[in-house]
């Protein structure tokens, strides 16, 4: 066959104790030489259970229908997946089908070097072939994904690499046996967006370097303009709509693309939900204020401190959304935690609701905690898995306000949880048993437990499907507008913040390089490093994205001011 993956009529079904579930149905699907095929839908659309069935990787529990035909490396053979022997499966994976999972810190092992991983896969292929050989090898590619310095970086740990340079990694470990496709099961989900920009460059030298076809699995419509050539629109198992890439932007057909499509953040978009009835007070006293703030982590073994935060001075006014971006590293997390008395302050001055935070003793600060609700990046590691929706949303009043009897307190959860909108029926689901949407938006209700006065989000939405993000997001905007609550906003999404926020704040290596509203520094950047940032953000048109990247080149080697 002429094409490197043909699936023909695929289905997938999962038995569970319900009865069997279909995953995908009649998916026919092809991937031609050098081609990026993209898969893109929501969660549970089927698109990942289609990448793992390319692999064989699916569970005991799945029965499969179809065909899949996989053309060898050297073009002299193909192989139907869903007949093959293991054996033959193991000699194929790697050498003619590779894949870059979701989370590198997951797919890579802690305890052993990515040296010895690496070669891992080429022993599995050579079992005759020298350690020095592989260790070569394995050099050589850590160099080609542009890992610095990796003669000696071969002999390090995952932890000691950055989660862009883990991905690196991940992709180096995919390309090592130089398969002829490879499958990138959402390769930049939560990637900072300038490490995210570099991963699509990698990739992109993937094929027009080693020559590989990619299938490129993703809700990021913004990466899918920046990377395919031709997509697949999935939507309840089935493919809805497959086009190239620049006809399917232009010109979508079917509904659900359109609404996909439609609900992609972009910058100078505000929610209509977000425009208050008054503005924020910005003459009442702050409820935060930080001024010169710095926050240091001790050095260990006669090694100096590590400064994360470094004479940053912002305010957040009663009522007001502060928007604070930057990449991983800058001191964005640092600052929201020392905010709510989770991180230390070691020099300057941050105020927090009257309290000063620098050499606060816990005994003061512990009243004013009830009046800060925190989201969390990942509400399924935020919430205890042996308790209830309903029982992780009560937490906070049981702590708090221990005089409410336990009617007011189911009361007070089933009021939360339609504020958010989510049935009450959830209240009895455990965490697991919720979507990540479903979750996130739990998470909110909890923040809002107790009517605080300051709400800290850290990344509440990086790692939802665009169409859920947009749903959290107007959620957030609506119950700000209600309950008039200040917020601090993390993100690394620049399209996110500028929807909700009044003012933007841009940190970089624990500094404050910019601030101003959305308009001021996002529509008319001075610095160079916010004008990397913005040329790094995706946009869901091919065209408009190639030019961001002819931008975002010139801009790349540019020291920011800071």
């Amino acid at each position: 066959m002429s094409d490197v993956l043909q699936i023909r009529n695929l289905d997938v079904s999962f038995a569970t104790d319900a009865g069997a579930v279909k995953a995908v149905d009649q998916v026919s699907l092809t991937v031609a030489p050098r081609e990026v095929l993209a898969i893109v839908g929501e969660s549970g659309s089927g698109k990942t259970v289609t990448a793992k069935t390319i692999l064989g990787l699916l569970p005991e529990t799945a029965t499969r229908a179809g065909a899949i035909l996989l053309r060898s490396r050297d073009g002299k053979s193909e192989n139907d997946i869903a007949t093959v022997t293991k054996d033959q499966l193991r000699r194929i994976r790697g050498a003619d089908v590779s894949m870059v999972f979701q989370e590198p810190s997951a797919a890579l092992n802690p305890v052993l070097t990515i040296g010895w991983q690496i070669a891992a896969g080429l022993r599995a292929h050579d079992p005759a072939l020298k350690r020095k050989d592989a260790r070569a090898q394995a050099v050589e590619i850590l160099t080609k994904v542009g890992i610095p310095d990796p003669e000696s970086r071969v002999d390090y740990y995952p932890h000691q690499f950055s989660g862009g340079q883990k991905q690196r990694i991940v992709i180096a470990m995919a390309l090592v046996l130089n398969p002829g496709l490879i499958v990138a099961d959402e390769p930049t989900t939560a990637l900072d967006v300038t490490v995210q920009a570099e991963i699509l460059d990698l990739l992109r030298r993937c094929r027009d370097e080693f020559g590989a076809s990619i299938v490129l699995i993703t809700h990021n419509m913004g990466v899918v303009a920046d990377l395919a050539d031709r997509v697949a629109v999935m939507y309840q198992g089935r493919v809805v709509e497959e086009a190239a890439a620049l006809t399917l932007f232009a010109h979508p057909q079917n509904d659900y693309t359109k609404k996909l499509l439609a609900a992609v953040p972009r910058i100078g978009q505000r929610i209509e939900a977000a425009e208050r009835k008054a503005p924020a007070d910005t003459d009442a006293e702050p409820v935060v204020r930080a001024e010169k703030l710095r926050i240091a982590y001790p050095g260990r073994l006669g090694r100096p401190d590590f400064v994360a935060v470094d004479g940053v001075d912002f305010t957040i006014a009663p009522g007001e959304v502060v928007g604070l971006v930057g990449e991983s590293g800058s001191g964005k997390t640092t600052i929201g935690r020392a905010i709510a008395g989770l991180t230390t302050v070691t020099g300057g001055s941050l105020t927090v609701l009257g309290t000063e935070m620098n050499g606060v003793k816990e005994r003061r600060f512990r009243p004013l905690r009830s009046s800060i609700g925190f989201v969390f990046q990942d509400p399924g590691s935020s919430f205890n898995p042996l308790l209830t929706i309903a029982e992780c949303v009560a937490e906070p009043l049981k702590v708090h306000r221990k005089s409410m009897d336990q009617r007011a307190v189911t009361q007070r959860v089933g009021e939360l949880l339609e504020a958010v909108q989510l049935p009450k029926a959830f209240g009895s689901r455990y965490p697991h048993e919720l979507s990540g949407g479903q979750r996130q938006r739990a998470s909110l209700a909890r923040a809002l437990a107790l009517d605080p006065a300051l709400l800290i989000a850290d990344e509440p939405t990086s790692a939802l499907d665009v169409s859920v993000q947009a749903r959290v997001l107007e959620l957030f905007a609506e119950l700000q507008k209600e309950l008039g609550f200040a917020a601090l906003f993390i993100s690394h999404d620049l399209a996110v913040v500028d929807i909700l926020s009044d003012k933007i704040a841009v940190l970089y290596r624990g500094k404050l390089i910019e601030e101003g509203t959305g308009a001021e520094v996002l529509g008319a950047p001075k610095d160079p490093y916010t004008q990397r940032l913005l040329a790094s953000l995706p946009v869901p048109d091919p065209v408009a994205q190639a030019e961001r990247r002819r931008v975002l080149a010139d801009l790349r080697y540019t020291e920011p001011t800071a």
